[in-house]
């Protein structure tokens, strides 16, 4: 019930939501079926809809992630999966020949999108610290010269937070002699895609001082989820492309009175005003203190953990702390930890303050004095920068 609910919210850590958010102002609106079908610039023949809310929040991500307006395309998608499928369907309408390059641990929606497109699949292995392993994409790469390149960029993993070197892909794609209209590359930025513009200082930048997903760099497409850094009561995100790809796509249904590039046909008005209320409330310094408050306190976390003798690590570019996986169930279940492997994850989020960290490790501790904790042997693998 609610109560269980409220509580289950309260102990929460190990899934990237943010759940911090009130929406009190916009409870009228839940009379209404907002469905913003097809093309967002373009109406239906379906009058309820909250589209130019839709393209507000469109426009804030273009100028985030550096695109003239009339330069690119996007939508409001149900959640991040949506996002890759679609970002992956324009990569593949654009280099049909192409081949699908990612990492052993990038997210399970992008070998979906390979299978449900029939299309040839490379998974690569991972450094320690969970990013592409550059050696190992540019052999592959090298390998299948004759054939165009259409790559998925992690920017931050499931599971360690590791954002793969997107200017190495660049300049590797480049060195292997891939011109630009022979290689398509999707960032899939589900929860620090959002994050890694406000990054500061040497994090925040490649080598030439521009940010970390931008469209100035030859990207095809990036995809965010917005119920994880944002905050919604439903789970919602946006994929943003280059307006001259989607024509592949695009198809005009008299039916609709409107045009359709999108995966799901139907879609929710209601999150498309969810996040634009959340983005025009906290602005972009909002958002900047957000980003900074989660690196902080991921930091601190950190340090708790190893003064507490707990195995752990954080990736340079992530508020994803890594740590020996509890041994008690009931632990695991109470804090709604992720788990692989020997290894476990707090995703710190904006919702998530020191004093809730400090009372999660204390009952790490005491959790791993019942269990008996792990003897004092090599720390798992990547859990040291």
């Amino acid at each position: 019930g609610v109560l269980g609910m409220e509580e289950r919210t309260a102990l929460h850590l190990g899934y990237p939501y943010n759940l911090d958010f009130d929406f009190g102002e916009l409870a009228s609106l839940q009379r209404f079926s907002i469905n913003n079908l097809g093309d967002p610039w373009i109406e239906s023949n379906y009058g309820v809809h909250a589209r130019e809310f839709e393209v507000g929040v469109l426009d804030w991500f273009a100028n985030l992630w550096r695109i003239p307006r009339e330069e690119y395309w996007a939508y409001v998608t149900n959640c991040g999966t949506e996002g890759n499928l679609h970002g992956i369907l324009v990569g593949r309408e654009v280099l049909p020949d192409g081949i699908l390059y990612c990492s052993k641990e990038t997210h399970y929606s992008v070998p979906k999108a390979a299978r449900m497109y029939r299309m040839d699949y490379e998974e690569v292995g991972t450094i320690a610290t969970g990013e592409i392993d550059l050696q190992e994409l540019r052999a592959r790469l090298r390998q299948n010269v004759a054939r165009p390149a259409i790559i998925n960029v992690n920017i931050g993993t499931t599971v360690k937070g590791a954002v793969d070197d997107l200017d190495g892909i660049i300049a590797m794609l480049r060195e292997e002699g891939y011109d630009e209209d022979r290689f398509y590359i999707h960032c899939d930025g589900a929860l620090f895609g959002m994050m890694a513009p406000f990054c500061t200082g040497t994090d925040a930048a490649s080598g030439d001082g521009m940010p970390l997903v931008s469209f100035e760099k030859p990207i095809g497409s990036v995809s965010v989820s917005g119920h994880k850094f944002i905050g919604a009561p439903l789970p919602c995100g946006v994929v943003m492309t280059r307006l001259r790809h989607v024509a592949a796509l695009s198809s005009d249904i008299e039916y609709l009175n409107s045009r359709d590039a999108t995966i799901m046909g139907s879609r929710n008005g209601h999150a498309a005003l969810f996040m634009w209320y959340s983005l025009s409330k906290k602005g972009v310094e909002g958002m900047r203190a957000d980003v900074d408050k989660c690196m902080r306190n991921a930091h601190a976390l950190r340090a708790m953990l190893e003064e507490a003798g707990v195995p752990c690590m954080l990736n340079r570019l992530s508020s994803t702390v890594v740590f020996e996986r509890p041994r008690e169930g009931a632990f695991i279940r109470r804090w709604q930890l992720a788990c692989e492997k020997g290894m476990a994850h707090v995703v710190v989020m904006p919702s998530v303050g020191l004093d809730k960290l400090r009372k999660f490790v204390d009952e790490l501790v005491e959790s791993r004095q019942r269990a008996g904790a792990a003897a004092e042997g090599e720390p798992i693998q990547g859990l040291r920068e």
